[in-house]
């Protein structure tokens, strides 16, 4: 299921995911949109899938080595093995601040050379650039072995305004 919704502010477009392997998918998919500059915020609660997706989004931007949750390393970065961008993997739970805390990741540096997939970033990256691709990554909570998981994905700034996030629906 997806629906496209135009804000003010960007387009949005929200889906749903039934599995582990379709949230990889996924993000394999949001890869071909992907390029040099770009930044990524995932949000979501613990285990909704947020590394799942960014292991997808390594794939299809072919970056050597396994994307793991870098939440003990703060930040990850995988070369290309191609030509494409490097993926800058960050895990902002455990930082508390804004963009002061992260500036010894230097990732106002890494942007644009690099996509940038910020894990838990939002309230603390916002400051790098206007254009980002905001992901919410929404599960059932509690007692549940529910696999669905319900994703919106908005384009925010004029970088996404006439990016077709329609195709993440493929």
């Amino acid at each position: 299921m997806t629906s496209h919704v135009s804000a003010p502010d960007g387009v949005t477009v929200r889906l749903t995911v039934g599995s582990p392997d379709r949230m990889r998918e996924l993000g394999r998919r949001l890869a071909k949109l992907l390029r040099a500059g770009d930044l990524v915020m995932l949000n979501g609660e613990l285990g909704a899938g947020k590394t799942t997706l960014t292991r997808g989004l390594g794939e299809g931007l072919g970056v050597r080595g396994a994307v793991t949750s870098p939440t003990f390393v703060i930040a990850r970065v995988h070369p290309s093995l191609g030509d494409g961008p490097p993926l800058v993997h960050v895990d902002a739970y455990r930082l508390g601040g804004g963009l002061d805390e992260m500036e010894d990741l230097d990732l106002d540096v890494s942007l644009p050379d690099s996509v940038i997939v910020v894990e838990w970033g939002e309230g603390k990256v916002e400051e790098l650039t206007d254009d980002r691709l905001n992901v919410v990554i929404h599960r059932a909570v509690g007692d549940t072995t529910d696999e669905v998981r319900h994703v919106t994905v908005t384009g925010l700034g004029k970088r996404w305004a006439s990016v077709e996030l329609g195709a993440l629906s493929a």
